[in-house]
């Protein structure tokens, strides 16, 4: 494939078919990270949030079962190469997850829309796209790398699995093993989940393709000549990579992250598609436009911050049990319930 592809097509490819489960775990499975807090939250179901976590749990499994044959090299990764911020973590969750309940999706969630003909997924995912790269590596980046430094290269992998490999000698599998273990049993200790096969089919699904992309990248990098980053699904930088391709492809190449986020919109259309879902659709209120908007501009710098969105650092970052995921994801889901509360109930307290 390396031969007649190249490199660059093919760990877009890679990230083409991967995006494409994503999005029909989407739209066909109604994978979502809004939808998750907000059905638990304010409709007492948990399935989307375990459904969630399934995911979490699969991706911990496949990653280091891949670790441990040889099939990615998790210390290479920038989840566990980069020094943690505890700070960005938290302050960047809150912000992305605040700024996705005023969007109502998330980056991924906004292009799945986008793929069932929702025109207002499109200003989203264009304005969180922008404003990722406005603090990533545009005029606020100098302020974002001063109030939140970054440091690659860390001395020790910064992973609970390379932490008890190193103190204790335990095997980064057995930890994996283990920790993705329990969360799956977690999940399945619910009579309505396991009475749900769609949840679990599609959240199995979604860890999978988070599981492909890392070896898929890493078996272009290893065997390929060019220098090809190890990566996998994430829903903020991508998305403005993706806007930067599509200005500059004639003197640019692809990358995971183009085929990814063009595969999740593919998806997306093909399952809102069988499902007789699609249709265009457009704002007719201002002012929920204006919501949006404010959020998605939220939202990206927020990602940027915590180095991650609801799937880079809840799944993707998780699946390599890095320190900054379970922090970052509660983090998200904090500042979406306070989105949330200010949306659905406002804050004046109960009379």
């Amino acid at each position: 494939m390396l031969e007649m592809l190249g490199e660059a097509n093919s760990v877009a490819l890679i990230g083409l078919v991967g995006g494409i489960a994503l999005g029909l775990a989407a739209r066909i499975g109604r994978f979502c990270t809004l939808g998750a807090i907000e059905d638990y939250l304010y409709g007492a179901d948990d399935r989307r949030l375990r459904m969630w976590f399934l995911a979490i749990g699969v991706a911990i499994i496949g990653s280091h079962v891949a670790m441990s044959s040889g099939l990615l090299e998790g210390s290479g990764t920038a989840y566990l190469d980069r020094v943690w911020n505890p700070l960005g973590s938290i302050v960047g969750g809150l912000m992305f997850g605040y700024g996705m309940a005023l969007c109502g999706n998330c980056g991924y969630g906004a292009l799945a829309r986008l793929g069932g003909g929702d025109l207002r997924a499109f200003v989203m995912v264009t304005v969180m796209g922008l404003s990722a790269y406005f603090v990533m590596s545009g005029p606020l980046a100098h302020a974002r790398v001063w109030l939140f430094p970054v440091e690659t290269g860390a001395a020790t992998p910064q992973g609970v699995s390379q932490f008890f490999d190193t103190r204790f000698g335990v095997a980064p599998v057995v930890t994996g093993l283990v920790v993705g273990g329990l969360i799956i049993a977690f999940t399945l200790t619910s009579s309505a989940f396991r009475q749900s096969p769609r949840h679990i089919f599609w959240g199995s699904i979604v860890g999978l393709a988070i599981v492909s992309g890392w070896v898929g990248t890493y078996w272009v990098a290893m065997t390929g000549f060019e220098s090809e980053p190890v990566e996998t699904h994430t829903f903020a930088a991508p998305i403005g990579d993706t806007i930067y391709y599509a200005m500059t492809a004639s003197g640019n190449t692809l990358s995971f992250s183009v085929g990814s986020v063009v595969g999740v919109i593919i998806g997306a259309f093909l399952g809102s598609f069988s499902k007789g879902h699609f249709r265009w659709e457009a704002c007719e209120d201002p002012r929920e436009l204006r919501r949006q908007i404010t959020g998605a501009a939220i939202m990206g710098p927020g990602a940027i911050l915590a180095v991650g969105c609801s799937v880079g650092q809840g799944i993707s970052a998780f699946s390599v049990l890095a320190y900054s995921a379970p922090v970052t994801l509660l983090a998200i889901f904090a500042g979406a319930a306070l989105g949330l509360k200010q949306l659905i109930t406002g804050f004046a307290p109960a009379e």
